[in-house]
């Protein structure tokens, strides 16, 4: 026990850290994991920075990530985003994809004394990444939309207790038919249908499984954007700025394929009318619960 109070009061007096037993992410680990199937990694192990804590394990402060699925119009929604003052919305980020490893039992050793699992050493690098893009940007707060992260939305709220979320729907078969449209010689529509169907799940999941988030509708976007845009502003206690409906023109630089929307109604700068919605019996089989849990179908 005194090693222990040594040891704190060594790194307190340059680091502002404490060494604690390490905590399992939740639910907790069993002290015996499971043997990982060949080529894939074990779920690290991470913890959710208490509030006093907060200040010495974050850098960015309620970062706000927008859930949806692919083709949802999440591009658009960050385009506007980024046009206000204080909003910085960057390409997609797939930072849930970076990873941390050990190059040695000793390195492992190392930070386990400090208190830091694999999990911990991802959720600071991910940290370090958006806060680095947020002060390049000079304003405030950034906004996320990589549609991947509704996999992983409990690890994105234990990393940032203090994030805010906005939970982007579409009507599904639109999902779908967008889906299949970008790149209609990977996926038939209804393979395209069934994987876009993941990301609708896994963002359903997310809006049960997260409190006080903002809803907000394709739909309603293109069809009365000032007044949507008011009142996500009023949700991220930002004020509205006209200037956000003519986000403008974008080229290659800023619209990427692969990290958002690229075509060329994206590129205008200004929001655009938004497909015709299905009719009932254009509703497949696979993607009508969906519909009528979002409230697409009678």
């Amino acid at each position: 026990m005194s090693l222990m109070r040594n040891v704190n009061r060594a790194l307190s007096a340059t680091t502002g850290l404490q060494v604690r037993r390490a905590v399992p992410a939740t639910p907790p680990q069993p002290k015996k994991a499971a043997a990982a199937k060949p080529g894939k990694r074990p779920t690290p192990v991470y913890r959710c920075p208490a509030p006093e804590d907060l200040a010495t394990d974050r850098l960015l402060r309620q970062p706000v990530f927008i859930m949806s699925p692919v083709r949802s119009g999440s591009t658009l929604l960050r385009m506007l985003l980024n046009a206000h003052s204080r909003l910085h919305s960057p390409h997609e980020t797939h930072i849930r994809r970076l990873e941390v490893d050990y190059g040695t039992k000793l390195s492992q050793r190392a930070m386990s004394a400090l208190d830091l699992e694999r999990g911990d050493l991802e959720h600071l690098l991910w940290d370090r990444v958006l806060h680095r893009e947020l002060v390049r940007s000079g304003k405030d707060f950034i906004v996320e939309k990589t549609p991947s992260n509704a996999f992983v939305y409990q690890r994105i709220r234990d990393c940032w207790p203090d994030a805010r979320f906005v939970f982007l729907l579409r009507h599904p078969v639109s999902i779908a038919r967008s889906w299949h449209e970008g790149d209609p010689d990977k996926r038939t529509y209804d393979e395209a249908a069934a994987d876009a169907l993941r990301y609708m799940k896994a963002v359903e999941n997310a809006r049960k499984g997260l409190s006080g988030g903002h809803v907000v509708r394709y739909e309603d976007i293109t069809a009365d954007p000032e007044k949507e845009m008011r009142d996500l502003c009023a949700f991220l206690d930002v004020d509205f700025e006209p200037s956000m409906l003519e986000y403008g023109k974008k080229d290659d630089t800023q619209v990427v394929k692969g990290l958002g929307d690229w075509r060329d109604k994206i590129r205008t700068g200004q929001v655009q009318s938004g497909r015709a919605l299905p009719a009932e019996d254009e509703i497949p089989e696979l993607l009508r619960p969906m519909c009528e849990v979002w409230g697409y179908s009678s």
